[in-house]
């Protein structure tokens, strides 16, 4: 028996020493749920991190084919523009 109880025990210790115990257990649960969350959370952290990475891949892409579409369409203005100059005999 440890020192804290050394004396004898009463029934108003034995009380305590249940109310002890169930708080000793509920303090274990929160930690065990805590540590569940906070592997959760990692987990999640990763899965955003990922995803950024993807977004932000994608969004490069984007801009490329922004750029591209723009390109294109400076060059079919100038051979439109070129096009206007033909005079075509009617």
């Amino acid at each position: 028996m440890s020192v804290l109880f050394e004396k004898k025990e009463s029934s108003g210790d034995q009380v305590e020493l249940v109310k002890f115990k169930e708080l000793e257990g509920k303090i274990r649960v929160l930690i065990e749920e805590y540590s569940k969350v906070k592997k959760r959370n990692q987990e999640l952290e990763g899965l955003l991190k990922k995803k950024d990475g993807e977004l932000e891949e994608v969004n490069g892409l984007l801009k490329q084919l922004y750029e591209e579409r723009d390109t294109v369409r400076a060059k079919v203005d100038s051979l439109l523009d070129m096009m206007q100059d033909i005079r075509v005999p009617g």
